[in-house]
């Protein structure tokens, strides 16, 4: 029962972060620190999110930006697994309440970022990689910042989608290579990500013929939903263990 909850949820994550670039971990957080608990659900996203990443990279290869791949992940991927050490050596409590809370502040920031319209140049791209990335090895979603950044660099529709994935592909690479080093990632925890994986792939390309049929605000108005009912399930997780 706990895999079938997870399939389900992440084929719909899948389609919906297919759609609008980011929300399956913000969707699946929840239900796999309920399923696995906290410290489980970070390396078990890790590796289901390479899986979703790869998907979309496969569905807009042909307009992905390799210059902005090449700036934001250059600089995030050593930051994400200096976060993922960070992330091993605290208690799950401790992780919880991290996780919850940094879903709630999103909300606000992704709003900032979205008002005031930045461009952002090369030089932007590696400094955010470098932020986001050493956030990205704590928590499990940070989607709804590497948005707004990609989308400040003039990046939109399937060139958005592509090259935002791509630059996640590299953070999280590197920070599943991190967590297999530092021991916490054994075999069960990658065959959970791979399950997990499987149905946000087959989300994603399901979300190709969305793309131009949906209105994005809406979802943006439904992914700010999301991250305050999973930040809050995870304040609650750390309250009653």
């Amino acid at each position: 029962m706990e895999y079938l909850l997870v399939l389900a949820v992440g084929l719909v994550a899948g389609t919906v972060s297919g759609v609008i670039g980011t929300g399956s971990t913000i969707m699946l957080a929840p239900v796999l620190a309920y399923c696995f608990g906290p410290l489980e659900a970070v390396p078990i996203m890790a590796v289901a999110s390479i899986l979703a990443n790869v998907s979309r990279i496969l569905a807009w290869w042909r307009e992905v930006d390799w210059r902005a791949f090449a700036a934001y992940a250059a600089t995030g991927a050593p930051a994400a697994a200096l976060g993922a050490r960070t992330l091993v050596a605290i208690p799950a409590r401790a992780a919880d309440v991290a996780i919850g809370l940094f879903l709630i502040a999103m909300i606000p920031i992704r709003r900032w970022f979205a008002a005031r319209r930045f461009r952002f140049a090369l030089r932007h791209l590696a400094v955010a990689g470098a932020l986001i990335g050493y956030l990205t090895g704590i928590v499990v979603a940070t989607g709804p910042i590497s948005v707004p950044v990609f989308v400040s660099y003039g990046l939109a529709g399937g060139a958005f989608l592509g090259t935002e994935s791509a630059g996640s592909l590299a953070i999280y690479v590197a920070k599943v290579l991190s967590f297999r080093q530092f021991g916490a990632l054994p075999g069960e925890i990658v065959v959970k990500g791979l399950i997990t994986g499987s149905s946000l792939m087959a989300g994603s390309f399901l979300a190709k013929r969305l793309v131009q049929a949906i209105d994005a605000e809406h979802f943006r108005s439904m992914l700010d939903g999301l991250m305050l009912a999973s930040g809050l399930a995870m304040l609650w997780a750390a309250w009653t263990h």
